[in-house]
């Protein structure tokens, strides 16, 4: 499986978010606590969101401890929304099309989990694909198949009803080829407008996902803390795992559910998966 991190608010350097925490991403990718695999060495990948409505993404299939390339980027962008995967592949080969975050126009996706059976039921959701989207699909995982799907069930205009009706459509064919339990996934994706994150699994025992305590709250709970200074209220993370052991700053997003950060309030409701018509 993989660890990944989202974050939205202020513009903050990448290097804050993925370098200085006690528990970054980067320590993640060689010591994960809670991930399904300690180590996740099998490449990595930041996107993040500039000037324009188009996000940037660097990807390599090198560890992210190991790339220097990736330290000297960090140190030099500021971004209001930032991407970051560590992957750990659960069978499709390791190369760079097949590192998160997966971009189409102005969304990115990354997902940890998996589909069970994925070789068995690819066929079947791959010709689910959207004709004028297939061409688009560049690697061979069952993430960035889940996206493509996505899109293909209007990401852009629903994004939660785009991604229950994937889900949907998942278990259905899973269902159909007698694949038990197919649908393992936490996943965010974002316009660069908002961004939306997601928990669930089909046996109802989903990989590790949290959202940090709102700023002002964090400000007089901890106000010894530097970095909270540099932080807008609006600020808010997701992540795999709490980046820093640090008192009621980390809520576990709660199974079978889907939540929304935006500029204003956010919300956190139920996911139902909804599947295909008869």
């Amino acid at each position: 499986m993989c660890r990944w991190m989202a974050y939205f608010g202020d513009p903050l350097p990448v290097e804050e978010l993925l370098f200085r925490p006690q528990h970054s991403l980067i320590d993640q990718s060689l010591h994960s606590r809670l991930g399904a695999t300690t180590t996740n060495g099998d490449g990595f990948g930041i996107g993040w969101y500039g000037d324009g409505p188009r996000p940037a993404v660097f990807k390599s299939i090198d560890p992210a401890w190991n790339d220097r390339n990736l330290r000297e980027l960090a140190g030099q962008v500021s971004t209001r929304l930032f991407f970051d995967h560590v992957r750990a592949s659960t069978g499709s080969a390791v190369q760079r099309s097949n590192c998160h975050p997966f971009r189409h126009d102005q969304w990115l996706w990354m997902h940890n989990g998996s589909i069970a059976d994925f070789g068995l039921l690819k066929r079947d959701l791959v010709l689910a694909i959207e004709p004028a989207l297939f061409s688009d699909l560049e690697g061979s995982t069952d993430s960035e198949t889940l996206f493509f799907l996505a899109l293909s069930f209007g990401l852009a205009e629903d994004p939660v009803r785009a991604v229950e009706r994937t889900v949907g459509l998942v278990e259905d064919v899973a269902a159909r080829h007698g694949v038990a339990d197919p649908v393992q996934m936490t996943v965010a994706t974002t316009d660069g407008s908002s961004m939306w994150c997601f928990r669930y699994s089909t046996a109802g025992r989903t990989r590790s996902l949290f959202y940090s305590t709102g700023v002002a709250e964090l400000r007089a709970l901890h106000p010894e803390l530097e970095v909270l200074r540099e932080l807008g209220d609006e600020s808010r993370l997701v992540v795999s795992e709490p980046l820093r052991d640090l008192p009621d700053a980390w809520h576990e997003v709660p199974e079978s559910s889907w939540g929304v950060v935006r500029p204003g309030a956010d919300d956190l409701q139920p996911f139902r998966p909804i599947r295909p018509a008869a």
